[in-house]
């Protein structure tokens, strides 16, 4: 089955769902607390993580923060918080699926079964050989030279708007908008925090991009093809009247 992470301070919640999660035949951490849950999930593969928010030492939307800087494991949030605000934060951050205090182990066990059928890998892609890097709307990942890179689910959908509109540049309010959305009361600052984090992933020379260029004083471009270079990126679209959005994206 699959390697489960709980993070709850909460020593009798931890056990019970810890002890029905191994009833399923899953391998079962428990973590009390943010920091010793970011070391094992340092130490170990983890197929998915069920994470409180009010933790001791580092809270739950500082430890999802720092795991969707490198990594798609799957998050379920179970907190007491149950308003708007923290569920959006949440999701927002990456986090698969969010479930409000008190809940029954039923719930939580169909959740965590969605969670991990959703985040099941698909069957192998016939890339086009000459590209470098595929950003397929379809499966929802990006693939470079054959292997997936994963990425957050904002790095990702900001690279699939740069994608769309290929070789034209866009500005950072216009990236934004649409990725982060209107009512987002963030700086732009952010877009360029996204950008590097993406060429860290996806460029061979993250200090001297080729894919994702800077367009000095307004905004990116996505380099698909150098003069005399084969093409360097490929889209895979979303079928017609699909949402191509990453599914853990609001």
């Amino acid at each position: 089955m699959s390697s489960m992470l709980v993070v709850e301070d909460d020593e009798t919640i931890a056990e019970v769902v810890a002890y029905q999660l191994k009833r399923e035949g899953h391998t079962v951490a428990v973590a009390s607390d943010g920091v010793r849950a970011l070391e094992l999930l340092k130490a170990d593969p983890i197929d998915l993580v069920i994470l409180d928010l009010m933790l001791p030492r580092l809270s739950g939307l500082e430890v999802l923060r720092v795991l969707r800087r490198d990594s798609t494991t799957p998050v379920i949030v179970v907190s007491a918080r149950d308003g708007d605000a923290d569920q959006v934060a949440a999701l927002d951050l990456g986090a698969d699926d969010y479930v409000t205090k008190p809940f029954s182990v039923r719930q939580l066990l169909a959740r965590v079964a969605a969670v991990l059928r959703r985040a099941a890998p698909p069957p192998p892609a016939d890339d086009p050989p000459e590209c470098d890097v595929v950003i397929d709307a379809t499966r929802h990942e990006v693939r470079k030279r054959g292997q997936v890179i994963p990425l957050a689910p904002k790095e990702f959908e900001l690279l699939l708007f740069l994608a769309e509109r290929a070789n034209r540049v866009c500005s950072r309010d216009s990236v934004l908008n649409s990725v982060w959305g209107y009512g987002y009361e963030g700086e732009t600052r952010t877009v360029d925090v996204h950008v590097h984090w993406i060429r860290r992933k996806l460029e061979d020379e993250p200090a001297n991009p080729r894919l994702l260029v800077t367009v000095r004083q307004y905004g990116y471009k996505l380099v698909t093809q150098l003069p005399g270079q084969p093409p360097q990126v490929a889209l895979v679209a979303a079928p017609q009247g699909a949402v191509a959005r990453h599914p853990e994206a609001i």
